[in-house]
């Protein structure tokens, strides 16, 4: 009785959900995920005697869906070719279908339905061939979502085909390798001919309409409601024919959202798709630095900043830069026509497998051509939008002046996801083939704010500015772009941790407050100094309060005793300035000049505003390990003579303080020249950032390092490889202590004997041993990566035999080409 039990309880649960939330799609959906390939999907209406092969898996009135043995398309004819898009092959979770219609006269919809949006068929797939007569058949292909939300238009009786036909059938079906054969091998010219004398004009899209499944703000329908009466009917005949076998997914209120490891599983594909790279988001504006703040600024309002950061690219960059393999969204925000080498630029980002977002932009992947909108540009148009839920958004934005047409080539497999009032198209989805990208081409002005100079209707746009929103945020997400948007935090108070060398500190800090009214002054901006046993009285705006007595439990993200536990330097690291929030740690040391005995470094939970080499971006959430140490080196010292050389010193120390504890020798961490932190050679971890300035004879340096501890996005951290390995985990205190007293063991060393006492086990960690790289660009000379020179500039062997340095300033390693190219800010 048991699973009979279970089964009942299930189909109850399938009641209450159509029965309340019209969850037809995803209903239909999920059984189209699952039974695709082993079953065909039969829409039409109510059969007296249905066959024996079919089930009766859904009724709506005098509709039905039935799930039937699975049925091929061998023989095609007889068929009038319209396109030639299944010449590179089937798609991604594609789905071939017949459609059946005939020319009788159309029965008026219900009243109770007049509310609902019609949907033209031929905007939600691509009609492939069809066959005059009666009835009228087409074969066409789309994906899945788009096959249910016809499934769900047919049993609705809201769906349209041209020249008056009526919807009576719709069958998938397999399309056989030689289905279409004959059709490609006809005269072009017979085509043509055979379509404009009979063929409606299948493969023109005029309009998008999606199904309103789902309004926002669905009402609970009384018993006696005709709508709901009937709906009821047809949940009940699905709940008397369903089985085990075909029984849909529960919606995700009903089911567990995965297991762990199936989540450790997708979050690591995501990673290993980005090839381990910060998940930069890259602007093309054309050039113009306005428009890239206006779109940055708008990113910035829907994207989480501790996921992904933002950067311009610059028309020369984009042709010259190896960025198409470290990008994770290309955003294309440009009215200017883009020039053809441009073009096949980002088409071949595409290609790859990236994904972009055009706003309002000139690129046109195969089977998209763009043409003049009704509305001029800049003109207040209205805008339908279909969420991933299948409910619409209503809402007023500007036009770009033009609209999205399918050229009827072929090429991509385009779905429709907003048009304007006039049924134009305003926002399509692009993709092409299994293992190329996807691309989001809006061609009205998602980007533009109410508030803009010269927006006409602000007004009307301010009513509709959380929609505008909304659509974005959606977009955005579909392209893989995480939006869950986190208040920034605010900068909390700064805490000095005792050590044996804070009395150095104390007495330092003293002089620097008597004559500036009790406020040292940072990069970080003015910190109040509040003494023992003080109130933090007369903070001004602006102000951050340095704590010199902290309280015992001062922060849940550090542990002063792991810390102390593993330092175990002479001076480096013993005063530290702990934040569990700052803007980044090097600013919080920046312009301090305590004696060098204080050993001081800074140490935050968590940066708002980390930086990198050339200016770069540092993502810094909680679980990273960042900090910022003060050193001081004598300028004729042998370190003070090569500089460069502490960058590499500091990555080592890192890398080290990982594999030298008894156990974890095998965790894989390895070293990019100049400064980056690696698991093998595939993902990056962390990174080093030397500032310095010299003062008389005497270097004062600050070192600031960041590198994943227990944060496993936005790449990978430690502790995802410590799983690997069945090690413990490690924490941020632990390691920064191991770091910082290895890297003091280092300068020592590299004091007293120079670069040779470490090289050896820098070039046993690092990733470019018999590297052949190619210099500043894809077509640039090849050389042989030799190894660091005297000064710490990575050196090279030409091809033609002569040995050059190339300086870390200004240059990286890109891992995935194997090119030293020019960093540009």
């Amino acid at each position: 009785m048991a699973p009979r039990r279970k089964m009942l309880i299930t189909l109850c649960y399938i009641y209450l959900w159509l029965r309340f939330q019209r969850y037809y799609t995803s209903a239909i959906r999920s059984a189209l995920h699952r039974l695709t390939g082993q079953s065909s999907f039969t829409f039409c209406a109510l059969r007296a005697a249905p066959r024996r092969d079919e089930a009766l898996f859904l009724r709506r009135g005098d509709r039905v869906l039935y799930i039937t043995e699975p049925q091929a398309c061998e023989d095609l004819s007889k068929w009038t070719l319209l396109g030639s898009s299944l010449v590179c092959g089937q798609r991604l979770e594609s789905i071939a279908f017949i459609i059946e219609a005939t020319s009788r006269q159309k029965v008026p919809v219900s009243l109770h339905r007049t509310n609902e949006k019609v949907l033209n068929w031929s905007d939600y797939c691509l009609p492939l061939a069809y066959r005059p007569g009666q009835p009228y058949r087409a074969v066409a292909e789309t994906s899945l979502e788009n096959f249910s939300r016809l499934g769900v238009a047919f049993l609705e009786d809201r769906l349209l085909m041209e020249d008056g036909l009526v919807p009576e059938k719709i069958v998938s079906v397999s399309l056989g390798e030689t289905a279409l054969e004959g059709l490609f091998e006809q005269d072009a010219s017979k085509r043509i001919e055979a379509e404009s004398r009979d063929s409606p004009e299948l493969c023109r899209r005029s309009s998008l309409h999606q199904p309103e499944l789902l309004s926002e703000h669905q009402h609970l329908h009384l018993s006696s409601c005709h709508e709901c009466l009937e709906l009821e009917n047809s949940t009940i005949l699905s709940v008397k024919f369903a089985s085990a076998e075909n029984i849909p997914d529960l919606p995700d209120d009903y089911t567990a959202a995965g297991t762990d490891d199936e989540e450790e599983e997708e979050e690591e594909e995501q990673r290993r798709r980005s090839g381990g790279k910060p998940p930069n988001l890259l602007v093309f504006t054309g050039g113009c630095e306005q428009r890239f703040q206006e779109i940055r600024s708008l990113l910035q309002n829907c994207v989480d900043t501790d996921t992904c950061a933002v950067y311009h690219l610059s028309p020369r960059q984009a042709l010259s830069e190896p960025w198409l393999d470290n990008t994770l969204l290309l955003v294309l925000a440009t009215d200017e026509t883009l020039a053809p080498d441009l073009q096949l630029r980002f088409l071949s980002f595409l290609s790859r497998g990236g994904r972009l977002l055009g706003l309002s932009c000139s690129l046109c992947p195969a089977g998209l051509s763009l043409r003049p909108s009704q509305a001029p540009a800049d003109r207040v148009c209205s805008l339908s939008f279909t969420r991933a839920d299948c409910s619409e958004l209503q809402l007023s934005v500007l036009s770009s002046g033009s609209v999205n047409e399918r050229d009827g080539a072929g090429g991509g497999q385009v779905e429709l996801w907003g048009q304007t009032g006039a049924q134009e198209m305003a926002i399509v989805r692009v993709t092409h083939g299994d293992d190329s990208g996807e691309a989001v081409l809006c061609q009205v002005r998602l980007e533009t704010s109410p508030d803009a100079e010269g927006s006409a209707g602000s007004s009307e746009l301010k009513r509709s500015d959380a929609r505008r929103y909304e659509v974005l945020t959606e977009i955005l997400t579909s392209l893989g772009v995480c939006c869950e948007l986190r208040p920034l935090p605010e900068p909390s108070p700064v805490y000095l941790l005792h050590t044996h060398t804070a009395g150095w500190f104390l007495l330092w800090l003293r002089a620097q407050t008597l004559v500036s009214g009790g406020v040292l002054r940072s990069g970080a901006g003015a910190l109040r100094v509040v003494w023992s046993g003080e109130a933090p009285l007369g903070v001004c705006e602006g102000e951050r309060v340095l704590v010199t007595e902290p309280p015992q439990s001062f922060s849940e993200h550090f542990c002063l005793q792991t810390y102390t536990q593993h330092l175990q330097t002479q001076r480096l690291g013993r005063t530290v300035l702990y934040a569990d929030v700052t803007c980044s740690t090097t600013s919080l040391l920046n312009g301090l000049m305590p004696p060098q005995e204080v050993g001081l470094i800074a140490i935050a939970a968590r940066q708002t505003q980390g930086k990198g080499r050339g200016g770069n971006a540092w993502l810094s959430p909680l679980g990273c390990a960042m900090f910022t140490l003060h050193l001081q080196l004598p300028v004729t010292s042998r370190l003070g003579q090569r500089i460069p050389f502490l960058q590499h010193l500091a990555a080592l120390a890192v890398v080290e303080s990982v594999r030298t504890l008894p156990g974890y020798q095998d965790v894989d961490l390895r070293l990019k020249w100049p400064n980056d932190i690696y698991y093998s050679n595939l993902l990056k971890l962390g990174g080093v950032l030397v500032n310095s300035s010299v003062t008389g004879q005497t270097f004062s340096l600050l070192i600031g390092c960041g590198f994943n501890v227990s944060n496993s996005s936005p790449t990978v951290c430690i502790n995802d490889l410590l799983r690997q390995h069945r090690l413990d985990p490690l924490t941020p205190a632990q390691l920064i202590a191991r770091s910082v007293t290895l890297l003091e063991r280092y300068v020592s060393e590299f004091q007293l004997r120079g670069p040779q006492a470490l090289l050896t086990l820098y070039y046993s960690r690092w990733v470019h041993g018999g590297t052949r790289v190619r210099l500043w660009s894809e077509d640039g000379p090849e050389a042989e990566v030799l190894g660091l020179d005297e000064n710490g500039f990575l050196q090279v062997r030409a091809g033609d035999g002569s040995v050059v340095s190339v300086q870390p300033d200004g240059n990286s390693f890109d891992m995935l080409r194997n090119l030293v190219v020019t960093k540009t800010s």
